[in-house]
């Protein structure tokens, strides 16, 4: 089957991931920010769609309303919810429509994804495919910049 969506635990994410916003705690609004810019880039780049679970009492006060997309969501738990949970049950409602991706360092949660019919990933294997893939496709970019700038020089 197809990789219909990756879901990201994000704060587990942000915890293996200290070069992002290098200085920042791991929980705040910044570290967020750049792990969703991040990964939207990778959607970009990869095309999967990506849904990021934060642990919380839902959305952080001051947090924008609209910070997600279909693309890229960005989903906070409820009170008395986990993003653990969360991730779950997304890839629960997934099954028909083909395999989900996990990002999460949490053994049981791969576990239960994979037991769903899913593939789980660690944190520091996810980042790899992501630094990976945002490099070649800089790569490509630069190519197709210079041979852009090229033919454009060529027909003057």
């Amino acid at each position: 089957m197809a990789l219909v969506r990756i879901l990201v635990d994000g704060y587990s994410l942000l915890h293996n991931w200290p070069e992002l916003a290098p200085g920042r705690a791991r929980h705040c609004a910044a570290a967020r920010d750049e792990l969703v810019r991040v990964l939207t880039r990778y959607h970009d780049a990869d095309g999967t769609p990506i849904t990021i679970f934060f642990d919380g009492n839902g959305a952080p006060a001051g947090a924008p309303k609209r910070k997600s997309s279909a693309l890229v969501e960005v989903l906070f738990s409820r009170a008395g919810q986990t993003a653990d949970q969360m991730i779950e049950r997304a890839a629960h409602r997934f099954q028909p429509y083909g395999e989900v991706l996990a990002v999460t360092d949490d053994n049981t949660e791969r576990d239960i994804v994979i037991g769903l019919g899913g593939m789980a990933s660690s944190c520091l294997n996810f980042i790899a495919t992501v630094e990976t893939v945002l490099g070649e496709f800089a790569a490509d970019l630069r190519h197709y910049n210079r041979t852009e700038r090229n033919r454009f020089k060529q027909s003057r």
